[in-house]
């Protein structure tokens, strides 16, 4: 899947680590250890804002269902730092309840940063509920938010989300969500294969992902193989067998 992001849109806003939940790149003995769980929980109710911010932070690494509500509050708070804090955290620290304040929030949040945090926590929770607002991220929201989007479908499993992500694998301008629409689109043909209806979307599908090996990016060239080698079905790997002929390619 394609991680590199591009922000070419025009945001106003204060960008901020958006993937709060990388691991440490430290030695065993350097490791930070996690925050205390009370004194966080006591933190999500401060009148300070950076306080609130950290507090909602740290939830992105501890787990405790203690935190929920307020959680759920604070996607609503002033701040889109503590906002964008609060929907990872919520990602971290599953729970139905978050689904439909996540959903209300994801439409009608104006920072971009705080949207994208909520498309990746909708993925990362499965929220079935979260289908067709991902597939609107997927459409008409900026870049940032559009690249997550891609991905989360592929989480939630679900076949509806085929269409859209091979018109996206098709048409979106940017490579990046291109990319992450044909990892997307690999991750549920192999888990959902079985459950085809209509052979139509499925060759739709793999009609695309054979397309997308003459993307003029290279990357998403490179997710496109990796999803057809991985789904396995005789016409892709043909496709791909003949095109790593010529091309002199050799897998190692």
């Amino acid at each position: 899947m394609t991680i590199a992001m591009t922000l070419n849109d025009d945001l106003t806003i204060l960008d901020i680590d958006t993937n709060p939940l990388s691991p440490l790149d430290l030695p065993p003995e350097e490791e930070i250890p996690l925050p205390d769980p009370d004194e966080m929980l006591a933190l999500l109710n401060s009148d300070v804002i950076l306080e609130r911010m950290q507090a909602a932070r740290a939830f992105c690494e501890l787990e405790d269902e203690r935190a929920i509500p307020r959680l759920i509050e604070l996607l609503q708070d002033e701040c889109p730092l503590v906002r964008v804090s609060a929907a990872y955290a919520l990602g971290r620290n599953k729970s139905d309840r978050a689904i439909v304040p996540l959903i209300d929030q994801l439409k009608q949040d104006w920072n971009g940063y705080v949207r994208k945090g909520i498309v990746w926590a909708l993925g990362t929770c499965h929220a079935a509920l979260g289908l067709h607002p991902l597939i609107s991220a997927l459409k008409y929201d900026i870049t940032a938010v559009r690249l997550w989007a891609a991905s989360a479908l592929g989480q939630l499993g679900d076949l509806q989300a085929i269409e859209p992500l091979v018109d996206a694998l098709s048409n979106d301008p940017i490579s990046a969500v291109r990319g992450n629409c044909a990892w997307s689109l690999g991750k549920l043909i192999v888990q959902k294969r079985r459950e085809f209806t209509q052979d139509e979307i499925y060759h739709d599908a793999l009609d695309a992902l054979i397309y997308a090996l003459d993307d003029d990016d290279l990357s998403v060239q490179t997710d496109a193989r990796s999803a057809l080698r991985k789904l396995g079905d005789p016409r892709g790997l043909k496709v791909l067998d003949r095109i790593e002929m010529d091309q002199g390619y050799c897998e190692f």
